[in-house]
């Protein structure tokens, strides 16, 4: 019989969403990786009876660019911290009609386009190759839909979200070219959270949060500031109402993940144990401790 897991759930909450409401015996905690600091000190608590732990991804009052994010630091911390499933919420610019602002959508693959972001837990001293073919972990997915649904949440399982470095939003013709390829939505943060995680053997799950449509759309120049403001709001709050609804259904006690999002280093390192740097080892001792 496979050994049963209490998971705990990870939070990574984006731009309007610096917090969660309906933890028991919250406190914010500081973790030290050997990645550098995270993007700020951890909420911990639980909910329904069920341990989380929230990390505002920008930092509270938003001080951090998706460019200078510490994202090895952040999926590290989360990690260490104890965290068995990640749940990412992330505004979003639509890339489709049917995609309006304050819609969600439970995403379910990236195209990663950033490029001024360290990528990689492994690198010279000990590779890896880990596979992020399906980068978000259906079960999560699932119950995700789930509860969205549940709560009348206007809400499409499945889309492409590409990752842009930013800070600058597309041009008319990237934002084209994007649509071109069938992409849903387009934001700047998920990557290269989503392939940290999966080799930090995390399950991962992304909630696009719809603030309005990117500059294809013949009506985006008519949007005002104070419009997205307060869609980004009403997100948040819609946000936390679904964290706190899909929280008790992926915090029962639970075996291994049946996609094997927890397994996922165990054909991935190359690099023989006599040719491993020390010191590169010493910093993987959360993220790939389960093997090391």
């Amino acid at each position: 019989m496979t050994d049963q897991i209490a998971p705990v759930i990870g939070i990574i909450g984006g731009s309007g969403l610096y917090d969660i409401d309906g933890l028991e015996g919250k406190r914010w905690r500081k973790v030290t990786t050997p990645w550098g600091d995270p993007s700020d000190e951890l909420l911990e608590g639980t909910l329904g009876g069920v341990r989380c732990v929230f990390l505002p991804r920008h930092g509270r009052g938003h001080p951090i660019s998706p460019s200078h994010l510490n994202y090895r630091a952040n999926i590290d911390a989360l990690k260490r911290a104890g965290c068995t499933d990640v749940l990412s919420l992330s505004a979003v610019g639509s890339l489709k009609e049917e995609l309006p602002p304050g819609h969600f959508v439970i995403v379910d693959q990236f195209i990663d386009r950033s490029f001024a972001r360290e990528k990689s837990f492994f690198g010279d001293g000990c590779v890896a190759h880990v596979s992020v073919a399906h980068p978000v972990c259906p079960r999560l997915g699932d119950a995700l839909e789930g509860a969205a649904r549940g709560l009348g949440l206007p809400v499409t399982r499945g889309g492409t979200y590409l990752v842009m470095e930013g800070p600058q939003f597309s041009t008319k013709a990237e934002s084209e070219l994007y649509r071109a390829w069938g992409c849903s939505v387009i934001g700047m943060t998920n990557m290269p959270e989503a392939k940290l995680a999966r080799e930090a053997e995390l399950c991962y799950a992304t909630v696009a949060m719809v603030t309005d449509f990117d500059c294809w759309h013949p009506d985006h120049d008519h949007v005002t500031v104070d419009a997205v403001v307060k869609v980004l709001l009403g997100n948040a709050e819609h946000a936390r109402e679904l964290v706190k609804a899909v929280v008790p259904a992926i915090g029962a006690p639970r075996g291994a993940c049946p996609a094997g999002c927890d397994r996922a280093l165990d054909h991935a390192i190359i690099t023989a144990p006599d040719k491993r740097s020390p010191a590169l080892m010493a910093k993987l001792d959360a993220v790939a401790g389960r093997l090391i």
